[in-house]
């Protein structure tokens, strides 16, 4: 019996394997529009004179409320010549990650018909990581600043858990995250269970349109780190139960469990072993749970509350 368990077992994995290959193929043949627009380099090369065709290009960089002095005085600012060299020098290759926009834009069309690709704007933007990336509908601001790698000198004073993630490999999942909060509803987020399915929401997004990011580089972890998730992935969830998390109210507890943090805080011994927002992982498994046992499409779930994808997961952690 155990026999044909693990052959049923294997055979349905063959398949679906077969089924996302076949998927990613069509995806594949999606034709998507769009250029990188390098106005970091056009600012760095620019002289005071060039200010006004600049403001005519960019109108969006430049506030009617910021006097053109400013702006002359930031083409000679020592500071922001350095933003612009490093900026230049780290991405003087943009392939790749244009690359990648590639590949997500065509997975957004896939999901959503009505996508259009937007204008894509790089920048600097004096290492503001708490705003990785801007998206609206028409424009994509990308400031290179905030993806410099996590041993460069702008970043000694930022605490390992931020710099982990000012890597060039997070450029396209800042972007996915954005589009997936643009497309996300849900019309409450009061309890513990809500934040973790509002996050859960996300993660999932990205397994759909950038699939050819690992796990890790998804949600924001070391190798070492996502290991311990999976391999404590019962203990997390217990831990929530039995402590009654999951329908409180509390502000402590995203707090502890889903914001950026060095560690996730269950008053444990063992807490500075884990990693942060371990709230968010399992809402993530709860969303894949869901997904896997109800026929709903990728949208759908978006819009689905949470409580609703809770009771119908069926999320059972292995042991």
């Amino acid at each position: 019996m155990r026999k044909i368990t693990l052959f049923v077992f294997v055979l349905a994995a063959f398949f679906s394997c077969k089924n996302d290959e076949a998927l990613e193929n069509e995806i594949a043949k999606i034709d998507t529009h769009f250029n990188i627009e390098r106005f970091d380099r056009a600012f760095a090369e620019a002289k005071p004179e060039d200010l006004g065709q600049l403001k005519k290009v960019y109108p969006f960089m430049f506030s009617n409320h910021v006097p053109d002095s400013i702006f002359i005085a930031q083409m000679s600012d020592t500071l922001q010549n350095e933003l612009l060299n490093e900026a230049s020098k780290k991405f003087n290759d943009f392939s790749t990650i244009k690359n990648e926009i590639n590949r997500l834009f065509q997975h957004l069309k896939y999901y959503n018909v009505s996508f259009t690709e937007p204008r894509i704007i790089t920048l600097t933007n004096n290492v503001s990581y708490r705003d990785k990336v801007i998206v609206t509908d028409t424009i994509v601001l990308i400031p290179l600043d905030n993806y410099l790698g996590q041993d460069h000198k702008f970043y000694g004073n930022f605490p390992k858990y931020i710099t982990q993630n000012l890597e060039p490999s997070q450029v396209v999942v800042d972007l996915a995250k954005a589009y997936a909060e643009k497309q996300i509803f849900q019309s409450q987020r009061k309890t513990f269970l809500d934040e973790m399915i509002f996050f859960g929401k996300q993660l999932y997004f990205k397994d759909k349109v950038i699939p050819f990011k690992t796990d890790a580089e998804k949600i924001g972890y070391s190798k070492e780190q996502l290991e311990f998730a999976n391999f404590n992935e019962d203990m997390i969830w217990t831990e929530f139960v039995e402590n009654e998390m999951l329908y409180n109210t509390d502000s402590s507890l995203p707090a502890r469990f889903i914001a950026e943090a060095p560690f996730s805080k269950f008053f444990l011994a063992l807490d500075n072993e884990t990693p942060g927002r371990l709230g968010q992982y399992i809402g993530w498994q709860i969303v894949r749970s869901y997904m896997k046992n109800n026929k709903v499409s990728l949208n759908e779930m978006l819009q689905t509350e949470a409580i609703d994808i809770f009771n119908k997961s069926n999320y059972k952690p292995s042991k």
